[in-house]
């Protein structure tokens, strides 16, 4: 028995509503999986806050309909398709599923879509590659940290080299004044 049009509006605004908290939807080929595989590959994205989603295309192409954001998925929809939608861990969401794919070496990345852009298989691995939030919000954190110091370092050397300076001046004035007074006597 088929479904029905309530049953694939529905799925339609289950998909949208997925879709507006994700960063990342990445499109798998999943032919040959079984259930229990693809509960497995589900199993190992929970933790990451991604969902797979498993429906036919059609259904995805009408919920991605009009929204700039994620047209560009329209092009990875053939055959059996997943969706991943990545929200927060998108680094451990794709270690994820790779871990996974390595185990049955069953599906592939058909491609993504990012902030409306349509990625690569190697897009997505550059994606991943990037330091998280929290990696950067600590590197710049560190960064910070290390301008005080530096400019403590920077404003207590500059007395000491003024005081230098000064020292210097009067004994470089009277090898100056020595020096020409011995050149006028040697000169006369």
């Amino acid at each position: 028995m088929g479904r029905t049009l309530e049953d694939k509006q529905a799925i339609v605004a289950e998909l949208k509503e997925s879709l507006s908290d994700a960063q990342l939807a990445i499109v798998i080929d999943y032919q040959g999986l079984t259930v229990s595989e693809i509960t497995d590959l589900r199993r190992r994205l929970r933790p990451t806050g991604t969902d797979c989603k498993v429906t036919k295309n059609t259904l995805m192409r009408i919920a991605v309909e009009g929204d700039p954001s994620w047209e560009a998925m329209t092009q990875f929809c053939k055959e059996s398709s997943a969706f991943l939608l990545l929200r927060d861990d998108i680094g451990g969401a794709v270690k994820a599923y790779q871990d996974f794919q390595k185990a049955t070496k069953k599906t592939t990345i058909r491609g993504g879509v990012m902030e409306g852009r349509a990625l690569s298989e190697d897009d997505i691995k550059a994606v991943t590659e990037l330091p998280s939030k929290e990696q950067l919000m600590a590197q710049i954190a560190g960064a910070l940290n290390v301008l005080p110091t530096k400019l403590a370092v920077s404003l207590n050397a500059v007395p000491k080299k003024v005081a230098v300076g000064i020292r210097e001046v009067p004994s470089s004035l009277v090898r100056a004044i020595k020096a020409v007074s011995e050149k006028e006597d040697a000169a006369s």
